[in-house]
C-alpha cells in the first residue's frame, strides 16, 4: 500500500512516495502557479493517503491532500526516520528557516522559527547570488576558495545588496563577499539553534543544507557534527508521508 507526502514549499515542491520505505521522491520548481504544479506533477498517480506540509500546504487542503501537517512535524518525523537518534533539526528553506529540538522520543519539545525575515533563507542567498552575478548553487563554492572574509553587517535583503554593491565596487574581492554572506547567514541560524538547546545528533535539512559552506560555518559556530542526508530536501515530504501511512 504506497502513501505519499507533498512538500509545497515557496521554491519547490517535493513528492515522497512511501511504502514502508521511500519507493521514489521527486524535485520539481513551485513556480509561479504551485497549484497548477502539485496537480501536473500528481497526474496519473494514486495514494492510500497523501499528506501536505510545507509554506503552501494549504493549497492542497480538501484537494489534492487528504490532510495536512506542520513542517515542524514534519521535519520532526521525517529526521527521525531516517536518524532514529536525531534530537535536533535545523531547517533553512526558500522563505523561512527553523529549529526544533526532539525528545528522546522524538516529540517536538522546543522550536524556534524564523518567517518574517528573508534573512537566513534560500532567498536571501538567491539574492546575493544574483547580486555577485554567480549561479545561487555556485555561492558555496564561490565563498569557500576566499582567502579572507568582508564583513556583511546587515541582514535585510534589500540593504544587504546595496552593501554588496558598494563593496564590489570598492574592488572587495567576490569570494570574500561571498563568504561574508555565509558568515552572516551561519550566525543567524546558529543563534536560532542555540535557543532551542540543541542536542546530537542534529540534522541539518532543506534546500539550505546543500551547501557546503554553509554547513561546515554552521557545524563550526555551534560546536557540534551536522548530519545531512543524501537528499536534504526531502526530509519534509517524508515526514508528511509517514503521517498518511499512520492513518
Amino acid at each position: 500500500m504506497t502513501y505519499a507526502g507533498l512538500d509545497i514549499g515557496s521554491r519547490t515542491i517535493i513528492l515522497v512516495e512511501f511504502d514502508g520505505g521511500i519507493r521514489d521522491y521527486r524535485i520539481v520548481d513551485a513556480g509561479t502557479n504551485p497549484l497548477q504544479r502539485c496537480e501536473g506533477l500528481l497526474a496519473g498517480r494514486s495514494y492510500r493517503r497523501l499528506v501536505a506540509t510545507g509554506y503552501g500546504r494549504r493549497l492542497a487542503e480538501g484537494s489534492l491532500a487528504d490532510g495536512i501537517v506542520s513542517e515542524i512535524k514534519a521535519y520532526a518525523l521525517g529526521a527521525r526516520h531516517l536518524y532514529p537518534d536525531c534530537r535536533t533539526v535545523i531547517d533553512v528553506g526558500g522563505q523561512d528557516c527553523k529549529a526544533s529540538r526532539l525528545s528522546e522520543s522524538g516529540g517536538v519539545e522546543r522550536f524556534e522559527m524564523n518567517d518574517r525575515c528573508a534573512a537566513g533563507t534560500g532567498a536571501f542567498l538567491e539574492a546575493m547570488a544574483r547580486t555577485l552575478e554567480v549561479s545561487v548553487e555556485e555561492l558555496g563554492a564561490h565563498a569557500l576558495v576566499a582567502e579572507s572574509t568582508v564583513r556583511i553587517n546587515s541582514l535585510c535583503t534589500v540593504f544587504a545588496q546595496s552593501e554588496v554593491v558598494s563593496l564590489v565596487a570598492r574592488g572587495a574581492h567576490g569570494p570574500a563577499i561571498a563568504l561574508g554572506v555565509h558568515e552572516a547567514i551561519a550566525t543567524r541560524v546558529a543563534g536560532m539553534a542555540r535557543r532551542v538547546g540543541p542536542k546530537e545528533r542534529v540534522v541539518f535539512a532543506g534546500g539550505g543544507a546543500l551547501n557546503a559552506c554553509l554547513r561546515q560555518l554552521m557545524s563550526r559556530k555551534l560546536g557540534l557534527e551536522l548530519t545531512v542526508p543524501e537528499e536534504p530536501q526531502i526530509v519534509g515530504a517524508l515526514g508528511a508521508a509517514l503521517m498518511a501511512s499512520e492513518e
